[in-house]
């Protein structure tokens, strides 16, 4: 398979997992088991392509950062709210991140951990639908700072490829009382600077695996992600409102055996 085409197809599934709890990074690194896309530039690839995933939630959600930044300039109550609770979802990935790179990198060429990971997250996500019932926050400026920081706390755990960064903000959101569509939304604000600082980093750190050649793979892969996520992150709420989170469960136990299977037969 060509390079371009490579580039197209990491983007277009990062684009359509990047916001759902199915972990777009485990995705990536079967699908580039699949392809034999697993060089040492690889890695910073399926990062930086998240970029594209992350502007479409800017666009998406423009109206809502454009309020928040001209409310904090007016020290309005309700964007101070939200501007604390995203940073303070932030800050534990940003601390550990760092100290844990090369662990992170060392994982995210493990593809077996993946389908473990996808399997075991499917169980979680089933137990919680069933036991998660009591709802308290229904925006994002509602949350207390606790809890926003508990929910920072918890997505650290998507560091482990296959666990989804997405699924661990949203269940642990449940878990704390935090209503569906707005512990998706949290979901989709906290990635902004989360993932922004994952790949500036990681870019940074595999800045001499990476050549000329790679940086129009990226820029094609972000492209395509761009594309997608935009459709996804608009549907996304919706289908979640309807279904829940179980359809996402099964898909990722599904996913998850069928890797398990192919790595040990191949």
């Amino acid at each position: 398979m060509s390079d371009w085409l490579i580039a197209v197809l990491l983007g277009i599934i990062e684009g359509l997992t990047e916001f759902l709890p199915v972990s777009s990074t485990g995705h990536l690194i079967l699908a580039g088991e699949l392809v034999g896309f697993t060089d040492n530039s690889s890695i910073a690839f399926k990062i930086a392509i998240q970029l594209g995933a992350i502007l479409a939630v800017l666009l998406v959600y423009w109206q809502r950062f454009w309020a928040v930044g001209t409310g904090l300039l007016k020290a309005q109550p309700g964007p101070i709210a939200f501007t604390r609770n995203i940073l303070l979802g932030f800050v534990p990935a940003l601390l550990i991140g760092v100290v844990a790179y090369d662990a992170i990198r060392a994982a995210m060429q493990t593809p077996e951990i993946v389908a473990i990971a996808l399997i075991v997250g499917g169980i979680i996500i089933l137990v919680l639908e069933r036991i998660v019932k009591n709802v308290r926050f229904h925006s994002v400026e509602d949350i207390p700072f606790g809890t926003a920081l508990s929910i920072g706390l918890i997505q650290c755990t998507a560091m482990l490829p296959g666990v989804s960064r997405s699924g661990a903000t949203i269940m642990g959101g449940l878990m704390m009382g935090v209503e569906r569509k707005t512990a998706a939304e949290f979901s989709f604000f906290l990635a902004v600077p989360t993932m922004m600082a994952a790949t500036v980093y990681a870019l940074w750190k595999d800045r001499a695996l990476l050549s000329a050649d790679d940086l129009d793979m990226i820029a094609i892969g972000f492209t395509a992600a761009f594309v997608v996520a935009v459709i996804v992150v608009k549907a996304f709420v919706a289908l979640v409102g309807r279904f829940g989170f179980a359809p996402f469960a099964y898909y990722r136990i599904i996913v998850g055996s069928a890797a398990l299977l192919w790595l040990a037969m191949r």
